[in-house]
């Protein structure tokens, strides 16, 4: 298994990198502002970048696809696991659900499943800690944090049916 190793760059973002074959290091650095850039440098000197390309969002997501998904959420997916009680789970919101076109703080998540949204993905946009007025909207996905069963009941919840 490769490692990968974490670097926090501040004021610019996050380099995640690691020694590939034929003596190269290849990583990718997430800027603050979302931008991704992939770069390759030399194993003996991993700050002399030889290549870089900068990539869109869109071109982001697609090499992603292109690769076989995410290591990074994978692993924190996994790290989430290995936490005693703690459920993380990415739920679709359809068009369908009573909830949609109104404030996330309409459906009182937390107090009726003790579950809590953490993120909604809209439009391959991240919207963090929505606040009780953001409004939730068909083909959102919902960012659920909570124990196994508040999550279960968190997904009923957002579909309309009974989460107990």
């Amino acid at each position: 298994m490769v490692k990968l190793d974490e670097t926090v760059l501040p004021g610019v973002g996050v380099r995640h990198d690691f020694d590939g074959r034929y003596g190269k290091r290849v990583g990718v650095i997430t800027h603050r502002d979302g931008r991704r850039e992939i770069f390759v440098s030399r194993r003996d000197d991993p700050d002399a970048c030889a290549q870089s390309i900068v990539l869109s969002d869109d071109e982001s997501e697609a090499v992603a696809d292109l690769l076989g998904g995410s290591t990074v959420t994978r692993r924190l997916a996994q790290s989430m696991q290995d936490i005693e009680g703690l459920a993380m789970d990415w739920l679709p919101f359809e068009a369908s659900s009573p909830y949609n076109g109104r404030p996330l703080g309409d459906a009182m998540l937390r107090t009726r499943t003790g579950a809590s949204i953490v993120a909604v993905m809209r439009d391959g946009q991240a919207f963090p800690a929505p606040g009780p007025e953001f409004p939730l909207q068909g083909g959102d996905t919902v960012v659920v944090v909570g124990t196994p069963t508040g999550v279960k009941r968190a997904a009923r919840l957002l579909g309309g049916l009974s989460p107990d």
